[in-house]
């Protein structure tokens, strides 16, 4: 038994402002669930296009479990369609002539009549089963994307920030079948975004990519909550919203012209009113 998947790769990528080396060498548990998280143009979405086979590394291996999907010293580069792996994208890619169902049954076994009723189901996707792809909400798309995707049982499910442009109660919605599906199938999902609240939902640990190369790993709560500060931090700004995520809040602050959001611990936040803006604070 091998319940890994490593890979360790390099690669020149052309970004702007200038070109550099991908560079990254991971090992990670199979069945679960781990982000990739960084600024734009950091190489997430390259690592992960070479995981599902899009494109190759210039050099490196890349193992599933007791699979070799590339090595370039054994010159082995096994095609996308032949990798057991689920892609999401955040344009959907849907056949617009089949309907919803027909949609999902297209990448998966014809035996397989139960695992495509329970993907329906874990997906809300049952009373849409008949219906077009063009009367469709872009919430029940991505809903369908995601079902297709699982609907060949693959070992590797790829996310690549397919919920950024949903509302959060759709977001959400969807956040919780892709938990469901996951825990019910025993898959590995990686998972590349910028929404913190969907790191700390969805992600069990996360790598911290900058400039092609991983900076940190660990759970959420070691990455983004246990810097230690020399005291208190007092930063006046006006609190636009708290929305509690899990184990910790976001809390959407307008300093000066700008909107930013924090993630805190409720230990660590306490909030005071001044005359005509709240005072946060972040406590060790």
């Amino acid at each position: 038994m091998h319940p890994f998947l490593e890979f360790r790769l390099q690669k020149t990528l052309s970004a702007f402002p200038q070109a550099f080396v991908l560079e990254c060498d991971v090992r990670q548990p199979l069945q679960s669930r781990w982000c990739l998280f960084g600024e734009s143009g950091a190489g997430k979405t390259s690592m992960l296009r070479m995981l599902a086979g899009l494109e190759f590394p210039d050099q490196g291996v890349i193992r599933c479990g007791q699979e070799v999907w590339f090595d370039s010293e054994q010159r082995i580069a096994v095609p996308a369609y032949k990798r057991s792996i689920g892609v999401v994208f955040q344009d959907y890619a849907l056949f617009p002539h089949l309907n919803v169902q027909d949609n999902v049954a297209f990448a998966a076994k014809r035996a397989d009549r139960d695992w495509l009723e329970k993907l329906m189901q874990l997906c809300h996707l049952r009373d849409l089963a008949s219906r077009s792809i063009a009367t469709l909400s872009g919430g029940q798309k991505q809903r369908v994307a995601v079902a297709r995707a699982l609907a060949r049982r693959p070992q590797l499910l790829l996310l690549d920030e397919p919920l950024s442009a949903l509302d959060l109660e759709t977001r959400s919605a969807l956040q919780e079948s892709l938990l469901a599906v996951q825990r019910e199938s025993g898959l590995t999902m990686v998972v590349v975004t910028h929404d913190l609240a969907e790191v700390f939902k969805l992600a069990q640990n996360v790598l911290m990519i900058a400039a092609g190369r991983v900076v940190q790993s660990g759970s959420p709560d070691e990455i983004f909550l246990r810097h230690k500060s020399a005291g208190k931090l007092n930063l006046p700004a006006q609190v636009l919203a708290i929305r509690q995520e899990e184990i910790v809040y976001i809390l959407s602050l307008l300093v000066g012209a700008e909107v930013i959001e924090v993630i805190a611990s409720p230990a660590q936040v306490t909030l005071s009113t001044k005359t005509f803006s709240p005072l946060f604070s972040l406590m060790d």
